[in-house]
């Protein structure tokens, strides 16, 4: 776990020895750090404090937001509705998984470019993503928006739950463009090392939205009453937003660029592409097989398929906890194998991981002592909470292993290497399809929480296992 890793390379390299990473060349010079390049000078444990902090902060505004958002819908439009929305989220996040693709690929290329000292190659990549993102959220939008009978047809959901499903998929995606932007944005502050933007961005907003939430849910204030629609609205208006006023400042502070469209962008889109879809293909098929496994939990009635949506609501605390140190790991890792420094960047990601699993204790402590409390935040449905504290009891454990698996991953991302880890985390979560419905048919719901928990685990396991390995340092960007 230090810097003794052998390096696969065969070419083992001190700190700020010359690169033994095929780069780019540069006007035939070798790559040079921009002066006072925090990210690749400064101690890890630090770095990885200033720039992760301020990411993890970023991520817990969107769960608060997600929280209260459930808490009205659970408490205010019940059972069925919160169902609706669990449902809808599986959809969700294939469509962001999607729009992963251009935040994980433009973060490494980005972070590998400010570490080698060329912002202006930096600039114009992001010029590139965000046309890309815009492009890419319209043609999601108008092909989700065709396709939402067939998506709910797929999970076999009850009639009353489908129904409400489809209106609240419905008005989500019709704000993809300004979410799949927003990657982008949050992508080129992050490889800069700049997480404090993205906090600020998100703060204001999220403020905003706090308060549009029941307004437009509850019809407060003369506003209409819109149930499931308000919530939509108002979940899509809060990157929509930040992602506008974020835009605007990469154009003020010259962190993007604009060029005609030719070979040139290009490569650069196929280079973002190439490193961030293996990225997105993980997130599509675990929400395609979160699909099938929600088949399984439907057997079970609404209580079983709402509890799972608040198991995950509870659980993403921590999960965008790791998702937060992450890209902090995305943007150290990619700027100091930019500047050559691969004992460093092997480095960080063992120190990050630490930053991340330490939260994760605490919430599986308080997951295995109060599940009831926890679920009972948002609902008054006595069977709801007993199934969600069942689904509590059985995950704790597997909070552990949560900030391995989205550090590693993202580390890896920022490394350039995404297909080693598609490939573990996919077979994990696959094996969910066959495991959870053999384990449901004989332990009932108990059985499928199980299989949950345990692949779960594995995945974290198995990227700790990928970064020893090391196959990640001869990734070239």
């Amino acid at each position: 776990m230090s810097a003794t890793t052998p390096d696969p390379t065969g070419l083992r390299q001190e700190p700020g020895s010359g690169s033994t990473l095929p780069i780019d060349p540069y006007d035939g010079a070798a790559p040079v750090a921009p002066t006072g390049a925090s990210l690749i000078h400064d101690p890890i444990a630090r770095v990885v404090w200033r720039v992760g902090v301020p990411a993890v902060a970023s991520n817990l505004l969107m769960i608060v937001f997600s929280v209260v958002d459930a808490f009205w819908v659970g408490r205010r439009l019940g059972a069925v509705a919160l169902a609706a929305v669990t449902t809808s989220l599986f959809w969700i996040w294939l469509f962001i998984s999607i729009a992963e693709m251009i935040g994980v690929g433009l973060t490494a290329v980005a972070a590998r470019r400010h570490g080698e000292g060329r912002p202006e190659e930096a600039a114009l990549a992001v010029g590139d993503a965000l046309l890309y993102a815009l492009g890419l959220g319209v043609a999601v939008a108008f092909a989700g928006t065709i396709a939402l009978p067939a998506l709910f047809a797929s999970m076999h959901t009850p009639a009353e739950v489908t129904a409400l499903g489809k209106i609240y998929l419905g008005t989500y995606l019709l704000g993809a463009p300004g979410i799949f932007c927003y990657f982008a944005v949050d992508a080129a502050f992050r490889a800069r090392g700049d997480t404090r933007t993205p906090l600020l961005l998100l703060a204001s907003s999220v403020a905003i939205t706090l308060v549009l939430d029941p307004v437009l849910i509850l019809g407060l204030a003369g506003a209409p009453k819109l149930g499931l629609v308000g919530a939509a609205i108002a979940t899509v208006s809060v990157r929509g937003a930040a992602c506008v006023a974020g835009a605007g400042l990469l154009i003020r502070r010259g962190m993007v660029r604009f060029s005609r469209f030719g070979p040139r962008a290009l490569r650069a889109l196929a280079t973002i592409s190439r490193i961030g879809a293996p990225t997105a293909l993980t997130g599509v098929l675990f929400s395609l097989i979160y699909v099938i496994v929600t088949r399984t939990a439907s057997q079970f009635g609404t209580p079983a398929l709402a509890a799972m949506g608040l198991g995950f609501r509870v659980e993403s605390w921590i999960y965008v906890i790791g998702v937060g140190f992450g890209a902090a790991a995305a943007a150290i890792v990619g700027q100091n194998l930019g500047a050559g420094d691969v004992g460093r960047a092997e480095r960080a990601g063992w120190v990050t991981v630490a930053f991340a699993t330490a939260p994760a204790s605490l919430a599986a402590a308080a997951e295995l002592l109060f599940p009831q409390q926890l679920a009972g935040f948002f609902t008054h449905e006595r069977p709801l909470i007993l199934e969600t504290a069942h689904y509590l009891r059985i995950a704790a454990l597997s909070q552990l292993c949560v900030g391995a698996e989205v550090v590693f991953e993202g580390a890896m991302g920022g490394a350039g290497d995404t297909v080693p880890p598609m490939v573990w985390s996919t077979s994990c979560t696959a094996a969910r399809v066959p495991l959870a419905s053999w384990s449901a048919a004989r332990w009932g719901t108990g059985g499928l929480w199980t299989i949950i928990a345990a692949t779960a685990a594995l995945r974290g396991l198995g990227m700790a296992v990928l970064w020893r390995l090391g196959w990640w340092k001869r990734k070239r960007v």
